[in-house]
């Protein structure tokens, strides 16, 4: 197969095949196109980046005043002991860029602070900032100028055997979602004209036995559909019996050996194989003209509530308690998808389209469904950080469990108090571990009382804090820069559905959980 654009594409789909598999010629040329900043070459931070540089991001800036020290070799794949004293920034920069030829890579030897101070302006440019290991003042900071600009943030943080991230993003809409078993849309039952202009091109009874074999099953499937529908009033085969003729039709057109034998082509046993997927019935989507319709009703009738789904779990109760219970919420459901089934006519009337376009069926369908539709809106970190608006009900309703990966993210913003308290995090010096027990425990229990939020956190969660030492273990920030890396691949090509918004994982249990904070 020749490629398009010469030698240097046919190296580039080669290069990338597998992920151009994934998110398509579109996808990769978002990837190419996008500006990613780093802050801090930590060893998360590098992580992250390898997996953004060799599938081929743009380019990079690493914003890092950091030097090298002995610590930073240990733990970072992407820093040697040459690196030791130069600036962090640009001794990770040079090794990165070793990994892919195609990935710009620039680095700025200053502090995010020092930045933020002077030219604030900077980080504007960018399709999205990384965040890795910063102060939470630093990072208030940052995330204020981002959110404001509608600039993606993904904070990411590697903390002893803990792994945190949080994405803040105003709305990300998600144009491909790759949704599992998503049906083909050949258009074979209403093709369209450049459709069937193409099919005329083909002629089966006249081809060569090369061209015979060759042509795509598509147009084989299309083809037979037409002498069927001469045949049957123009009518589609649609039961299984005539779903089996159909496929006999096709097998009638293979190519026959000097016997009289047919002949094995892979094309027709494909066209055979696909009949079901071909004739799929093709269907305009009703989904925003219903999104519109189920928005006014919100608006309106529901008082700011999606209507009502009509269903119940199960529970313990006699047949007649249980159904009398089930029916109240089905007329309530029917009441309220009725009114929606108003406004639905009303808009396809605007549209010069008839009432019986969506059918009674599909609005109720998407009505009991409506709690489900997804937009990723996230908060901001302002308003999670602000103890006015902390989701309390959140955190409270997961430690109820009191090992839930929640008691991790109380640590993380408890060290956190530590580090505004003393200037740096806990048991970083082994000499004062147990003293800094009874500090963390005291940031524990008032950053607790701040939010108003009354659960306890076990005091073996707040030794195993003050052990870790703020260390940056290289196989969970491994882990960490995987998973943040996939995040951003998301947010950059608008495909797949990214997290919303918080993610910790737990090295120890190797377990996670997903929250909105």
């Amino acid at each position: 197969m020749a490629a398009a654009g010469g030698p240097g594409a046919l190296n580039k789909e080669e290069k990338y095949d597998r992920q151009l598999r994934l998110w398509g010629d579109h996808g990769q040329e978002a990837l190419e196109a996008a500006r990613v900043c780093l802050i801090n070459a930590s060893a998360t931070g590098t992580e992250v980046l390898k997996n953004l540089v060799l599938p081929g991001i743009g380019s990079f800036t690493i914003v890092d005043g950091s030097v090298v020290t002995g610590e930073d070799v240990g733990n970072n794949f992407f820093l040697t002991k040459n690196s030791i004293g130069k600036n962090r920034a640009q001794a990770a920069t040079e090794l990165l860029q070793e990994l892919n030829s195609d990935v710009s890579g620039n680095f700025v030897e200053e502090s995010v602070e020092q930045l933020l101070k002077n030219d604030p302006t900077f980080f504007l440019g960018f399709s999205i900032v990384i965040v890795t290991q910063l102060p939470e003042s630093s990072l208030l900071h940052l995330s204020t100028v981002l959110w404001a600009a509608d600039i993606p943030l993904l904070v990411c943080r590697t903390y002893g055997l803990v792994g945190y991230m949080r994405l803040a993003v105003k709305e990300h809409p998600v144009v491909e979602s790759h949704p599992d078993n998503a049906l083909e849309d050949l258009r074979l039952d209403k093709p369209f004209p450049h459709l069937k202009s193409h099919v005329q091109e083909y002629d089966l009874d006249n081809m060569d036995k090369k061209d015979h074999s060759h042509t795509p099953w598509i147009i084989v499937v299309a083809k037979y559909l037409e002498k069927w529908c001469e045949e049957h009033d123009s009518q589609l085969p649609k039961t299984y019996k005539e779903k089996e003729a159909f496929r006999e039709l096709i097998r009638q057109g293979l190519l026959k050996n000097d016997e009289g034998t047919p002949v094995d082509e892979e094309n027709f046993d494909e066209a055979i194989k696909n009949v079901n997927t071909a004739l799929n019935p093709t269907k305009s989507s009703p989904f925003w003209i219903l999104t519109r319709a189920v928005k006014q009703f919100v608006e309106k009738e529901g008082l700011g509530n999606l209507p009502v789904r009509g269903t119940i779990p199960d529970m313990i109760a006699d047949s007649t308690r249980f159904i009398r219970l089930q029916n109240v919420y089905r007329e309530k459901a029917k009441e309220d998808a009725s009114i929606i089934s108003d406004y639905v006519t009303e808009i396809l009337g605007s549209i010069g389209r008839p009432p019986e376009t969506i059918s009674e069926k599909d609005i109720w369908l998407f009505c009991r469904n409506a709690a489900f539709l997804r937009l990723v809106r996230c908060r901001s970190l302002a308003e999670e950080f602000n103890a006015e608006t902390t989701n309390k009900d959140q955190i409270a309703s997961c430690m109820e469990n009191l090992d839930s990966e929640m008691v991790l993210y109380i640590m993380l913003r408890a060290v956190d108090c530590f580090h505004r308290q003393h200037g740096r995090y806990p048991g970083v010096y082994n000499n004062q571990v147990e003293e800094d027990i009874g500090k963390l425990k005291s940031c524990v229990i008032s950053l607790l009382q701040e939010w108003g939020v009354s659960v306890s956190v076990k005091d073996d969660y707040i030794h195993e804090f003050c052990r870790y030492g703020a260390s940056e273990p290289h196989a969970v920030a491994s882990f960490l820069g995987g998973t943040a890396a996939q995040e951003a691949i998301k947010i950059i090509t608008k495909q797949f559905v990214p997290f919303n918004n918080t993610f910790i994982y737990n090295a120890m249990l190797q377990t996670s959980m997903t929250v909105r904070l």
